[in-house]
């Protein structure tokens, strides 16, 4: 039996676009082993390493990731800036052999030299896919076909507005959209309530079926988001809807109402300072008042930051937009 092939290829994957991938699939097809070290680069792009690697975590599930804190920001190819990579990358892999390092750049020579490894390298004339990180992170909705779902649902500010019913979400949301040429998510749950209600009512299991299908409608809708997506409530709407109807949740959707708290980037709860819109399908303005302080009790209890919109749309759309860009700052 021949020696175990083991190829290693890194980078700062800011982000981890198609021309990388190509590089990482190279490697898994032609190695037994493959090792992806990825450096934390918090001056380059402000998405966490963790969420990067978690990228490629799960788009390689047989590569072994390793994230790289406190490594060299230092680039170019003098004696000593190689030498430095050198050794950090040599210290990250305490004594691991590798046999093959994978790159599309010039530091292929001098890193493959290092290691003792063969000098793989992948499309460096970029003739397969034309692309690099610094494009992508100036015009990431331009460039998203060369990105993977996974990773574009990442570059874009996910923004839920929270509130009872008759709060002013839904117009807030298109209003939105409107200003930033982007989409937004209406409330799935008013759809779906409107097909299979009786006597007004859902079961705890037809709950569950609109939160996941909520979700579901989410995630496509975020790979067509420029720069931000905005969403008329989540999961933990629906899990409250539940607790008021009937005392209780099922376990599947208090599962999603949890993984709702960390789930957006920003969430926003609209006041209950508009006029009440006494349609048939809802239950009045008390319950509206019910309903808004058990919304903003539950926030609090999760620990999840909110800000309260008040005011006319055209006053909300403002205050969302001075916290967006902002952020952006």
């Amino acid at each position: 039996m021949g020696e175990r092939r083991i190829g290693l290829t890194l980078g700062k994957y800011a982000p981890f676009h198609r021309g990388h991938q190509y590089v990482v699939e190279t490697a898994l097809r032609e190695m037994d082993d493959v090792i992806v070290i990825i450096y934390d680069c918090p001056e380059t792009i402000d998405i966490p390493l963790p969420v990067r690697a978690g990228w490629i975590r799960k788009l390689y599930p047989r590569a072994r990731v390793i994230e790289a804190w406190g490594g060299p920001n230092e680039m170019g190819y003098t004696p000593e800036i190689k030498r430095m990579h050198e050794l950090y990358v040599l210290g990250l892999l305490d004594g691991q052999r590798i046999t093959h390092f994978y790159s599309s750049e010039p530091y292929g020579e001098h890193m493959s030299e290092a290691l003792g490894a063969a000098d793989r390298r992948v499309d460096m004339e970029r003739t397969t896919y034309k692309v690099s990180g610094t494009a992508v992170r100036e015009s990431p909705y331009e460039k998203r076909a060369f990105l993977d779902p996974i990773v574009y649902r990442d570059m874009i500010t996910k923004v839920v507005l929270l509130g009872a019913p008759s709060t002013g979400k839904t117009t807030l949301a298109a209003s939105l959209a409107e200003r930033y040429a982007t989409v937004w998510m209406p409330e799935y749950g008013r759809e779906y309530w409107e097909r299979h209600h009786v006597d007004r009512r859902l079961s705890k299991e037809q709950l569950v079926e609109i939160a996941e299908g909520h979700i579901e409608r989410e995630e496509g809708m975020f790979g067509q988001a420029r720069r931000y997506a905005f969403v008329d409530t989540n999961a933990i709407t629906t899990y409250m809807f539940s607790l008021y109807y009937h005392g209780e949740a099922h376990p599947r959707l208090a599962e999603l109402a949890e993984l709702a708290a960390t789930r957006y980037d920003l969430v926003f709860v609209c006041d209950t300072d508009v006029p009440y819109d006494d349609t048939w399908d809802r239950s009045g303005d008390v319950q509206r008042m019910e309903f808004q302080a058990a919304i903003i009790a539950d926030s609090e209890q999760r620990g999840i930051p909110y800000k309260l919109l008040s005011g006319t749309v055209e006053q909300r759309v403002r205050k969302v937009a001075e916290v967006l860009e902002g952020a952006d700052e």
